[in-house]
């Protein structure tokens, strides 16, 4: 089965419905690796200056990805369940629960990640379904 060029989109609809699983399957692949490749990004980004500092190391390690997939549907979940997680990213001026006051500034380390590797992770998912098909 060739990728082929498509003037219509039932040429493309027909093309994928005789591909399907060979095209998910890649898709799913890409996604995997897209979402890990996303990771270590932002643990690099969360290694020191303009992101934050590495004291322990276990904020950096807490990041992990996540692929699911309901038929068609492909989701990658990137993220951490570490509580400091926003205030790094976003910074926090306000008085916390514990009464104490604080003025921290952000060290975003997902959000330029998240958007550099946006028009990758659409090339990856391009590249495996031309492949696919």
């Amino acid at each position: 089965m060739s990728g082929g060029s498509f003037q219509h989109p039932d040429q493309l609809a027909a093309t994928l419905s005789r591909g399907g699983k060979t095209v998910l399957s890649a898709a799913d692949l890409a996604m995997r690796h897209s979402a890990k490749a996303l990771v270590d990004q932002v643990q690099r980004n969360a290694s020191g200056r303009p992101g934050p500092r590495v004291i322990t190391g276990r904020y950096r390690a807490s990041w992990q990805s996540d692929v699911h997939r309901a038929g068609p549907v492909i989701v990658a979940e990137v993220g951490t369940r570490a509580p400091q997680g926003r205030r790094l990213e976003f910074g926090f001026v306000g008085v916390d629960s514990l009464g104490r006051h604080y003025a921290q500034r952000p060290f975003p380390h997902l959000g330029p990640t998240v958007g550099t590797f946006g028009p990758l992770l659409v090339r990856e998912l391009e590249k495996a379904i031309a492949e696919a098909l």
